[in-house]
């Protein structure tokens, strides 16, 4: 492992503790039949207050900020622009997708990985050491919920993690855990997560007075 890899896990650690500790919670929440607005089983999570994608656009700021004060912002301009273009990436490929696929659940389930992973790509292109920092934990959290969506369709939870729409036509648990929960965790949430942390962090470095470089 080099010095890079090193540094990365240090900072992302905690991060993603507190992910998991939130997603363990959540889950254990609408198991046990907790109230169904802060624990919602309803598709998609029904944007409940409880729950991992709010903590992107924190850690996001967080890790701005971190950056910031060891003088490793980069170029805020760069980072912001490039995650801009990453989110006009997932718009109009979610647009053409509707236009498309509308009425295939699935080929959309197998098609739009392909635009999150573009996404991904030109955030990317801002170079920016948040980008890394942001793509390490999005893929370190969501290789778990991988294997909670794993156990949810293997276990047949009623939780967000297993609602489908009743004429979804693949019925196999496997199949499922593979369309709902392998490929768009691995692709879209990780893609959300550089997206909208790029742009929240990047504005934090945007504003922040800049420090000399420290190092690693």
């Amino acid at each position: 492992m080099n010095q890079k890899s090193v540094v990365v896990g240090r900072w992302i650690l905690w991060p993603v503790v507190i992910t998991l500790v939130v997603a363990l919670i959540r889950l254990v929440g609408e198991l046990m039949g907790w109230s169904s607005f802060y624990f919602s089983r309803a598709g998609g999570g029904g944007a409940a207050p409880v729950g991992i994608v709010w903590l992107v656009p924190i850690f996001g700021i967080y890790f701005a900020w971190k950056l910031g004060s060891a003088g490793h912002g980069g170029n805020a301009g760069r980072t912001l622009g490039m995650a801009g273009l990453g989110l006009l990436t997932m718009i109009v490929g979610a647009v053409v997708l509707y236009l498309v696929a509308s009425s295939n659940e699935v080929l959309s389930e197998l098609i739009f990985p392909v635009v999150a992973i573009l996404a991904i790509i030109v955030a990317g292109r801002g170079g920016s050491a948040l980008f890394s920092l942001l793509l390490a934990y999005g893929l370190a959290v969501r290789v778990f919920m991988v294997i909670i969506y794993f156990l949810a369709f293997a276990m047949h939870w009623d939780s967000h993690y297993t609602a489908v729409s009743p004429d979804f036509p693949i019925t196999s648990w496997f199949g499922r855990w593979v369309v709902l929960g392998v490929l768009p965790q691995l692709t879209f949430w990780v893609a959300f997560t550089v997206v909208f942390g790029s742009l929240f962090g990047g504005l934090i470095l945007l504003v922040r007075r800049p420090r000399p470089a420290q190092p690693a």
